[in-house]
Formats: C-alpha cells, sequence, structure tokens
C-alpha cells in the first residue's frame, strides 16, 4: 500500500480537518500525529529512526493511503523521493495567528515536558527533534515561530512540482480540495475541528 496523498502544512493549520476530509473523500486511512499517539510502540521509535536518516516508510505507514500534520510534514523532502507520484497538500494560515496557535498548545506541551506522564517522554523528545527539523528549535520565540512557518511554507513550494501541489487553507471547503484531488464535492458540510480544547483532549487521550 503506498501515500497516494502527503499533507505538508505544518500542525495547528488544519490539519485534523484535512484528515477527516480525507478519510470522507475515500482516500484514508489518512495518517496523523494521533496514530503515533496510540501507538506509540513501535511508531516513536521508528519516527525517531526517521530522524537519524534511517527511515522505514512501509513500516510506518502500514494500512495508511494518505497522510498528514507531524512528523510527516517535516520530511516532505525524503517522502517525494519515496512517493514521487503523491500529490502534496500544503496546509496554510496566517503566520501570527498560526504562532499565537502553535505557542498556546504543541510548544507549551514541550516546554512543560517534565510535568508530563513519564510514558509520554520518548514521544515528547521525539516530536522536539521533529519540530527542530522542521525549523523551530527548543527556544524559539515568537519572530522564530513566524519565521520558521514562512521558511517552511517556502521551502515546500521551491521543492515540491507545481502540478503536485495544492496550496491551500481549510477555510475554503471542499472545492479546491476535491478539484485537486479530482473527486467530486460532497453534500455534508467540510469538517472542522481540532481547535485548542480539542487539541489538549486528543493529547490526554494519549497519556
Amino acid at each position: 500500500m503506498a501515500i497516494n496523498i502527503i499533507g505538508a502544512g505544518l500542525g495547528r493549520t488544519g490539519t485534523y480537518s484535512l484528515k477527516l476530509a480525507i478519510n470522507q473523500l475515500g482516500y484514508g486511512p489518512c495518517y496523523h500525529m494521533e496514530e503515533v499517539l496510540k501507538n506509540t510502540n513501535p511508531q516513536v521509535q521508528l519516527w525517531s529512526e526517521a530522524i537519524k536518516g534511517n527511515s522505514n516508510w512501509s513500516a510506518i505507514y502500514d494500512g495508511f493511503n494518505s497522510a498528514v500534520d507531524w512528523p510527516t510534514a517535516g520530511f516532505f523532502r525524503e517522502l517525494l523521493k519515496e512517493y514521487p507520484t503523491a500529490k502534496f497538500i500544503l496546509t496554510e494560515r496566517n503566520p501570527e495567528n498560526w504562532a499565537d496557535s502553535f505557542g498556546s498548545t504543541i510548544l507549551k506541551l514541550i516546554e512543560g515536558k517534565d510535568k508530563a506522564p513519564e510514558k509520554m517522554h520518548d514521544w515528547l523528545d521525539m516530536v522536539t527533534l521533529v519540530l527542530a527539523k522542521s525549523g523551530f528549535p527548543q527556544g524559539v520565540d515568537k519572530d522564530g515561530l513566524i519565521n520558521g512557518f514562512i521558511a517552511h511554507n517556502k521551502a515546500v513550494k521551491e521543492i515540491i512540482p507545481e502540478e503536485q501541489l495544492l496550496v491551500y487553507q481549510v477555510k475554503d471547503g471542499w472545492e479546491p480540495l476535491c478539484r485537486f484531488l479530482n473527486s467530486p464535492v460532497p453534500h455534508e458540510s467540510f469538517p472542522r475541528t481540532n481547535n485548542r480544547e480539542e487539541f489538549w483532549e486528543l493529547v490526554n487521550s494519549g497519556s
């Protein structure tokens, strides 16, 4: 089973809504950080090895047809080589709003690692390394977050062939996504989820 759709957009850009939309369109199951939280063994170790350059994509994505969110988004270069015909989706939003959302969720989670349950520490260590790979080292300030976000999106647009890339905001709903995937537009409303409160519910479900 090969991955056909890859989300290159960073977390907190509507990636969970995109996951639900991809599943609804029939291109799932769609892999998301949620899968790592649900299956820390072996997923955390597999991603930790990928960070070192020892990737096993078939094991990571076993059973999945598509993938979005971190850690996936931090490996868009490697994944283009592994899946050269895949379609990539870059979810974007206002950089300053993204930095605020990231700072109150993912960054807060990483900075509070010492207060997290011990069984989450390996996962948090892996997430920290993925963030650094994506351009967000520990101690980064808000300006650094904004600059890193802009730099990541710029790199995706430069590296992914234009005909394989959709630059997308989930607020635009079904039409651009379905046009890119050559899929009929569903009658149901576009899924909108994973606000900041839902983020913490998701994280706590893995603890």
